[in-house]
């Protein structure tokens, strides 16, 4: 069935297409914009709380922990009902407590909250996310079954959504590199808490209806609904994809606390710098989108993810040079190098998820696309805070701190060598697009 007929053979009307867009525009625009608070938390954490790199690297990891729970969100969503409703309900429930939390941490932070507390209401911002997450994506997973693989449209809306997630992210970045010299943390907190209202808001006046999902029976249990997950991660091409994809990240230390600290302690990096960096970053995400919809939607799958990983790994032998000052001796400038090669790097991680979403979502059993969406955006989540760890434990046994970093190359060397690593496994992921779903 096309991408433009509805689940009766009709082309939706544009009415309805709009409402989508509006809906999905706004959730992934505010998912992207959410780097702006977390630019002020980087900074109240290392100049306010004092804390040292570890500890913030530790603290960024954790308080992802609510995403690992996003299969339990995804199968709730898909199987229980609001008001004959099961994604925009979810979508509001989440945007109402990141709100809620972010406006509570500036009421706390005037009388010297503590670093406990702060976690937990950041853990319960991240868990809003989440779940707003879990139904943004199982609407596009929804909309893109019914796309024909083979057709123009396939992956417009992914690219969509993955435009106007980066889009937040200039934003969020150009202003937050601007915003952090010029107002208190609490400040910035205040404007994105109210941010989140107005997504509650538009939200809550989107009636579903309006939206054209594709039918799905509404008397679907959770049990029958862990059933399908269970099923469809029992298919080989599925669990193999998915496996992989979480162990090439899982399998990288990541060591983001240690060179934050290092740019900003060590080179005394602008903080206007860093977000310029972060821009740059989000403007090639923004490019990767619309190349990707015009130019790499027909190029195979694992072929487009193994030229990135082989990509990542090279930026990182990159990083090995910068600190050993070898660009800085060629003339080039710190801070052109953090604004292009760190900027780029920090978002090539992610540009595998487009085309692995897609393929998903054509594998994807009828019935499960928030569920099965939800697995996979939890593995790459744990992936994320297992890596996370991992860079804390290297940074450590090689004696990298927030004051010495003569350890810093080699650790980056070694980054570096275990990005190369998942390449030898690739054939995990299937070598083209699947030309036949389950319905």
């Amino acid at each position: 069935m096309s991408a433009k007929e509805d689940a009766k053979g009709r082309r939706p009307g544009k009415g309805k297409a709009k409402w989508i867009r509006i809906l999905l525009g706004v959730g992934y625009w505010v998912q992207g914009f959410r780097c702006f608070p977390w630019m002020a938390v980087n900074f109240f954490l290392k100049d306010s709380v004092k804390v040292d790199s570890s500890t913030l690297q530790i603290l960024q990891n954790s308080v992802n922990l609510p995403m690992v729970g996003k299969p339990i969100y995804g199968v709730v969503s898909d199987a229980v009902y609001i008001s004959g409703q099961h994604r925009v309900p979810y979508i509001a429930i989440g945007a109402f407590l990141q709100a809620m939390s972010w406006l509570t941490i500036v009421i706390l932070s005037q009388s010297n909250i503590s670093i406990v507390t702060l976690s937990l209401y950041l853990l319960l911002s991240n868990l809003g996310a989440s779940v707003a997450e879990v139904a943004n994506d199982a609407i596009v997973a929804e909309m893109g079954k019914s796309e024909n693989s083979q057709s123009a449209s396939s992956g417009e809306l992914q690219s969509f959504v993955w435009m106007a997630s980066s889009v937040g992210g200039v934003l969020g970045n150009l202003l937050g590199g601007a915003a952090i010299d010029r107002f208190s943390p609490q400040s910035m907190f205040i404007f994105f808490g109210l941010l989140l209202v107005l997504q509650f808001l538009i939200t809550i006046s989107v009636p579903e209806r309006s939206l054209n999902l594709p039918k799905s029976p509404s008397n679907v249990g959770i049990r029958k609904q862990l059933s399908g997950l269970s099923a469809a991660l029992q298919k080989p091409e599925i669990a193999y994809s998915i496996a992989w994809f979480a162990a090439s990240y899982a399998i990288i230390p990541a060591l983001t606390g240690t060179m934050f600290f290092y740019q900003t302690q060590y080179l005394k990096i602008d903080a206007a710098v860093l977000g310029i960096s972060k821009v740059f970053g989000q403007v090639v995400t923004l490019l990767w989108g619309i190349i990707y919809n015009r130019s790499f939607k027909s190029v195979q799958p694992r072929k487009l993810i193994e030229t990135i990983q082989a990509t990542m790994a090279v930026f990182m032998i990159s990083d090995v040079l910068f600190v050993k000052g070898i660009y800085r001796q060629m003339g080039v400038p710190d801070s052109i190098y953090i604004v292009v090669f760190s900027g780029v790097l920090e978002v090539l991680f992610f540009f595998k998820i487009l085309p692995f979403s897609i393929l998903i979502a054509q594998l994807c059993p009828r019935g499960c696309e928030g569920s099965l969406m939800a697995f996979v955006m939890s593995a790459v989540a744990l992936a994320f805070i297992v890596s996370g760890y991992l860079g804390v434990a290297l940074a450590s046994y090689l004696g990298v701190t927030g004051n010495d970093f003569s350890g810093l190359p080699l650790g980056l060397l070694i980054q570096a060598v275990c990005t190369f690593l998942p390449l030898f496994s690739s054939s995990w992921i299937p070598d083209q697009k699947s030309k036949t779903r389950t319905e």
